[in-house]
C-alpha cells in the first residue's frame, strides 16, 4: 500500500488510512490508539507492516519493509532451510522486531508459510526465533493463507456484486480462492510456487522444450482439479496478488506504455500480453531477464517460472484478463487480529461501493464540507446525464465525475492559494482503493482543471495522458466547472437544471428557491471548457 507524502503544511500528519467493516463494542483490553505489527515470513520474501489502529473503523499504515531472503531456495529439493537462509531469516526478523519496538507496538502478529512448514528443520527456525527474538510465529495453512489474503483484497478491490477468483503466487505455495464481499465460498492452495518451481527444474538458466513441456504438464496435473472447483462455485473475474504478479503485471504496463502512479492496484491486464512477457523471460538468462521494466534483479532468478504458472492458471480459469491487487497477507493479518480482539470490521463511512467510500474518505480526511460536494455532485449528473446526446460519454466517465465532484477541493487543507492543484497532488498521492491508475489520474486532472485555467495540451501533465483519458478530462471538466459555479454561494439554492439545445446554441435552466444571480453568473464565467467542448455557445436562465 503506497504512503502519502503530503507538501508542506498541516496536512504533514496525514497518513494512508485502511477502513475495515462492521461495527461492534470492542473487548475490554482492546483500547485505541494502538500500534500493531505484521511479519509475513514467505518463502521468498519476509514482509513487515506497521500500523496504528485509530478508531473502530480504520488502520493507518506506517511503515512497510521487505527483504527478499529467499528462505525457501533449495527446500523443495531437500527438505531444509539452508544455514545461510536460516541466518538471514533470523537477523531480518529481528531487525524489524527492533522497529517495531521503536513504535511502541503492543503485538507483533507473526505467520510463516509454505517454506517453514515443509522443512525439516522449519521448527528448529521457529524456535529460534522464540528464544532469540520473542516471537512465536502462526505456522499457517495454505488454506488459512489464502482466507487472509482475500480479507485484505477485498478492502482494496471493489468486489460489487461480483464474486472473484483471488490468486497468489508465493515461492512455495499458490493460493485460490473464490468470495465476493461478504463471504468466502471457496478456499484452496496448492504445491505449486516460483522457487518450488525453480527446485524442480535445477536450473535459473533457459529450459529446454522439453523442460519447458513438462514443467507445463507438472503445473497442470497440480492445479487442474482445485480449479475446476473454483469455476464450479463461479466467478466473474480474477485477481491476482502477490509480488511475482505484480511484477508481471507492471511489465505488462511498461510494455504497453502504461503509466504506474504509484502502485498496479485494481489494473488490468490482458492475458495475451502477460503470455507475451513470459516468452520474452523464458528466453533470456537469469542475468538478463532484470533488463525487462518492472522486473527487479532480485526475482530474476524464477520470475520466468511465475510468468509460466500463472499464464496456465488463467488458461485454467477460462478469462483473457487479470486485475491486480497490492493486498497481501499481512493486512489480512491485522484484519484478522482486530477482528478476533473484538473489533468487527466496518465501514466507517458511508457509500454505496468501495469507490465511493475511498472518495469520501478522502474528503473526510482533509475535512471537506461532504454535504457541500453532495450538491456539486447532484447537479453535475444532471448536466451529464441532460446532455449525453451532446458530449458522447459512458458510464465510467459518469462515475469518474461523481467521484471527483466529492473531492475536487481537497488541496484546501494545504493551502487556499492554488488549492486546485494542491488537490490534484492529494488525489494522485493518497492510495484512493477501487480506481486504477488511469482513473486516478483523470481524477486529478479534473481536481486541477476544475476552476481556473481549462485543459491544455501545453501543460505537460495533461499533455502526457493518452488521447482517450485528455478527451475525457475536457468534457467531464466543462461539466465540473459549471456545477461547483451553480453552488457559488454554497447555499444550496439551486435544486435542478434543465437543458435545452436550441438551434446551434444550448439553453441551461436553472430552478430553485431563493437569489440565483451568483450562480448565474458564475456559471456563466466557467461555461468555456464545455461550450469548446460541445462546439455550441451556453446560456444560463433562471426558470
Amino acid at each position: 500500500m503506497p504512503f502519502l507524502n503530503l507538501p508542506a503544511g498541516n496536512a504533514g500528519n496525514n497518513k494512508n488510512k485502511v477502513y475495515l467493516n462492521d461495527s461492534s463494542i470492542l473487548n475490554p483490553f482492546f483500547h485505541l490508539p494502538m500500534n500493531l505489527a505484521a511479519i509475513d515470513i514467505g518463502t521468498n520474501s519476509i514482509h513487515m507492516i506497521i500500523v496504528k489502529v485509530t478508531s473502530k473503523q480504520t488502520f493507518e499504515v506506517l511503515v512497510q519493509e521487505k527483504e527478499m531472503v529467499k528462505l525457501g531456495v533449495g527446500v523443495f529439493a531437500n527438505k531444509m532451510l539452508s544455514e545461510e537462509a536460516f541466518q538471514r531469516g533470523v537477523e531480518t526478523i529481528k531487525r524489524y522486531v527492533q522497529l517495531a519496538d521503536e513504535y511502541g507496538v503492543e503485538d507483533i502478529i507473526t505467520a510463516a508459510t509454505s517454506a517453514t512448514r515443509e522443512a525439516k528443520n522449519g521448527r528448529e527456525f521457529l524456535d529460534r526465533l522464540i528464544q532469540e527474538v520473542g516471537l512465536s510465529p502462526q505456522l499457517i495453512s495454505g488454506k488459512e493463507e489464502s482466507r487472509l489474503i482475500f480479507l485484505a483484497v477485498r478492502k482494496a478491490i471493489d468486489l460489487g456484486k461480483e464474486n472473484a477468483l483471488v490468486i497468489d503466487i508465493g515461492g512455495g505455495s499458490t493460493e485460490a480462492v473464490v468470495g465476493n464481499k461478504e463471504e468466502v465460498l471457496f478456499k484452496s492452495s496448492m504445491k505449486l510456487g516460483v522457487l518450488r518451481l525453480l527446485d524442480r527444474v535445477g536450473t535459473q538458466g533457459l529450459l529446454s522444450k522439453s523442460q519447458r513441456t513438462n514443467l507445463l504438464g507438472h503445473i497442470r496435473d497440480s492445479s487442474q482439479k482445485i480449479m475446476a472447483e473454483a469455476r464450479s462455485v463461479g466467478f466473474s473475474k480474477v485477481i491476482g496478488t502477490s509480488g511475482s504478479i505484480r511484477a508481471l503485471g507492471e511489465a505488462v504496463m511498461y510494455l504497453n506504455g502504461k503509466e504506474i502512479i504509484q502502485s498496479v492496484n485494481a489494473e488490468a491486464v490482458r492475458l495475451k500480453d502477460l503470455e507475451k512477457i513470459t516468452d520474452r523471460l523464458l528466453d533470456m538468462d537469469a542475468g538478463k531477464r532484470s533488463e525487462v521494466p518492472g522486473i527487479s534483479e532480485s526475482r530474476g532468478d524464477a520470475i520466468h517460472l511465475g510468468g509460466l504458472l500463472l499464464v496456465e492458471l488463467l488458461h485454467l480459469a477460462g478469462v483473457e484478463e487479470l486485475t491486480l491487487s497490492d493486498a497481501s497477507l499481512r493486512e489480512g493479518l491485522i484484519i484478522d487480529y482486530i477482528e478476533k480482539n473484538g473489533q468487527k470490521l466496518q465501514d466507517s463511512v458511508p457509500g454505496k461501493n468501495l469507490r465511493e467510500r475511498s472518495s469520501l474518505l478522502l474528503a473526510k480526511r482533509f475535512e471537506t464540507d461532504v454535504e457541500q460536494k453532495r450538491q456539486v455532485a447532484r447537479l453535475a449528473l444532471q448536466l451529464f446525464d441532460q446532455l449525453k446526446d451532446l458530449h458522447g460519454m459512458d458510464a465510467t466517465a459518469r462515475d469518474l465525475l461523481y467521484q471527483a465532484s466529492l473531492i475536487f477541493d481537497v488541496g484546501t487543507y494545504v493551502n487556499f492559494k492554488d488549492y486546485h492543484k494542491h488537490s490534484k497532488y492529494l488525489i494522485l498521492n493518497s492510495g484512493l482503493r477501487g480506481f486504477n491508475n488511469s482513473e486516478i489520474n483523470v481524477l486529478g486532472h479534473l481536481a486541477r482543471y476544475h476552476r481556473k485555467s481549462g485543459p491544455k495540451k501545453k501543460h505537460k501533465s495533461f499533455g502526457n495522458l493518452v488521447k482517450g483519458d485528455r478527451q475525457m478530462v475536457k468534457g467531464l471538466a466543462g461539466i465540473l466547472r459549471i456545477a461547483v459555479a451553480l453552488d457559488k454561494t454554497k447555499n444550496q439554492w439551486v435544486e435542478n437544471v434543465y437543458c435545452l439545445p436550441q438551434g446551434e446554441k444550448l439553453i441551461i435552466r436553472l430552478f430553485g428557491e431563493g437569489s440565483m444571480e451568483l450562480e448565474l453568473w458564475e456559471a456563466q464565467r466557467f461555461a468555456d471548457v464545455l461550450e469548446k467542448y460541445i462546439q455550441q455557445p451556453i446560456q444560463f436562465e433562471i426558470g
